[in-house]
């Protein structure tokens, strides 16, 4: 698996609604964050939505990104045939071997049959490319294998969150291990689950990798093992400080430490994360 980051990773530098920056971080700043961290694969999600650019900007984005060694991964949301097609042809332009998928929008919250209908018309469209359905708060993580398995292509699997299936009511050991054999691209998402001071509830935060409850060396074993996941992607969850300025350079600072954490984490074989077996 290659490890990259993500316009997720730099959510709040991207803009967060009712909280945008007066400059966002857009597709070139994004470059220059992943030579800054010294990473070669960039997953641009739907917060930095790509599907709108003009040609010559998506021409100029697949220009840079190849002169410059970063392969790239592309990230849509709303799963209709004609969204879905749409996103899979500027994968190819931008020669992108992964598109993760959000089902749902905001007005949009299609049925498991509808959604297996749209991925099987869409299977004989993926060639080079591997479609990742995220795990998202709708629906539980046996749905969701249902739904891939359904719709029955090896071109098709899980874009696995591992914090995104607590909005659905479950743990994240129940998730995994119902979705890591379909797993083809891992968002790594931190995360600490803390009872409130007056013990009536608990709050789910964001941590650094490697700072939370989640225990990213056996993770990492597990789906290297299973031989099917090609990239883990770092995403952080940064709390909002006193203003979106620090915010930012908190945001800055996470994914600076992640980087470390997962570069000079050991899996069990002695594999540093990140890096292909000597």
């Amino acid at each position: 698996m290659k490890l990259g980051i993500s316009s997720y990773t730099f959510g709040w530098a991207v803009g967060v609604r009712d909280h945008e920056p007066s400059q966002p971080l857009d597709e070139n700043g994004l470059l220059d964050k992943a030579h800054e961290l010294g990473v070669s694969l960039l997953q641009i999600g739907d917060n930095v939505p790509l599907i709108s650019f003009s040609a010559p900007r998506i021409e100029k984005l697949a220009e840079r990104a190849s002169r410059e060694g970063i392969e790239l991964e592309i990230g849509g949301r709303r799963l209709t045939g004609e969204n879905l097609a749409a996103h899979l042809d500027l994968a190819r332009r931008l020669n992108a071997k992964i598109l993760r998928f959000v089902v749902d929008d905001v007005d949009y919250h299609p049925t498991p049959p509808e959604i297996v209908t749209v991925l099987r018309q869409a299977a004989p469209l993926l060639r080079e490319v591997t479609l990742g359905i995220e795990n998202h708060d709708r629906f539980k993580a046996q749905t969701l294998r249902e739904i891939i398995d359904a719709a029955a292509d090896e071109g098709i699997g899980v874009c696995l969150d591992t914090a995104n299936s607590l909005g659905a009511g479950e743990g994240w050991g129940e998730v995994c291990g119902v979705l890591a054999p379909l797993t083809v691209n891992l968002h790594i998402k931190d995360f600490a689950v803390e009872r409130l001071p007056h013990m009536m509830g608990f709050t789910v935060t964001g941590r650094p990798a490697g700072q939370g409850q989640l225990n990213v060396p056996d993770l990492w074993n597990h789906l290297a093992s299973l031989g099917r996941c090609q990239s883990a992607i770092l995403e952080l969850w940064t709390p909002p400080q006193e203003n979106l300025q620090k915010t930012i350079a908190k945001e800055a600072a996470w994914a600076r430490v992640s980087l470390d954490y997962l570069r000079n984490c050991r899996a069990g074989d002695g594999q540093i994360l990140g890096q292909k077996p000597s």
